[in-house]
């Protein structure tokens, strides 16, 4: 559990240094939540539950100290950052991550930022801020065309660079609220047929299984990475985010509860295996209509 209080004392508790002074962001298991109240003055005791998840920000710059400064900078300013160093790790990151919003530089080795933009925009509708060293206005042009939604040219001010960001969510969160144009489809596999834009499941039968919003949003994360392992973070954040702390094991649970209405036999499963030390397969092959 994450939670936010304004710290007007020092106070160091079982590992956690909470800074006077500011407002500020700590995880603290509930077992000390007592102890961490009592370290702080009464008039600073107001820990709130804080589950509204971080946005999450992917940086791919082939300069390693622009990917460092960016990922320091604006994970400062409350942002959970992660980077790239090309087209290939971007995917990957993709694919393992949900990712609210990409910022791509132009001049990247092998596809350059251009391409990657126009085959990020055909299949997926995450909100894209372009960075470059050009400052030609032509490019700015070509990148808003290709499907980017905001262009930035080198250098630039990081508290602009937070504004845009800032109004590029604002805007995506406006609209349809999909992150995945790739998500309006139906998956099938081993009879059974998921329905990501309906929100329904049907068995091999025809009938229609329920599901909360939690196990449905589960079985899409498995449907769209079939044969692959994923960790419980990895699940954690395609499916809530980085809402719950590491020690939450409520996927275990989701998983036992999926499991009892799509196994033959929940006790001996198929469709989903648990992988000792690694996470969960989704074994059989999906085919995306």
């Amino acid at each position: 559990m994450r939670f936010q209080a304004h710290v007007s004392d020092k106070a160091f508790c079982n590992g956690w240094f909470l800074v006077g002074g500011r407002t500020t962001t700590v995880t603290i298991p509930p077992t000390h939540w007592p102890i961490a109240t009592s370290m702080l003055a009464p008039e600073a005791r107001r820990f709130e539950p804080s589950m509204q998840r971080a946005p999450h920000l992917h940086v791919v710059d082939d300069d390693v100290e622009i990917r460092n400064l960016l990922s320091t900078l604006l994970t400062r300013r409350g942002y959970r950052v992660t980077t790239a160093c090309d087209e290939p790790e971007m995917r990957r990151a993709l694919v393992s991550s949900r990712i609210d919003l990409v910022i791509l530089d132009l001049m990247l080795p092998g596809k350059d930022g251009l391409t990657i933009c126009r085959e990020l925009r055909a299949s997926k509708s995450v909100p894209i801020v372009m960075l470059t060293a050009r400052s030609d206005a032509t490019d700015r042009v070509v990148g808003l065309e290709m499907g980017a939604d905001d262009y930035l040219p080198k250098p630039f001010d990081v508290r602009e660079l937070e504004a845009r960001i800032k109004a590029v969510l604002r805007r995506s969160a406006a609209g349809t609220g999909s992150d995945d144009r790739g998500a309006e489809c139906i998956f099938k596999f081993k009879g059974w047929k998921l329905d990501a834009r309906q929100r329904h499941l049907l068995s091999p039968e025809g009938a229609v299984v329920d599901l909360t919003t939690g196990e449905f949003d589960l079985l899409l994360a498995f449907a769209e990475r079939p044969q692959r392992v994923l960790s419980r973070d990895q699940l954690l954040d395609l499916t809530r985010g980085r809402d719950a702390a590491s020690f939450d094991r409520s996927i275990d649970v989701q998983v036992s509860r999926l499991r009892r209405k799509i196994e033959c036999d929940p006790k001996e499963p198929e469709l989903i295996k648990t992988v000792r030390s690694g996470g969960y397969l989704f074994t059989p092959v999906v085919v995306r209509l």
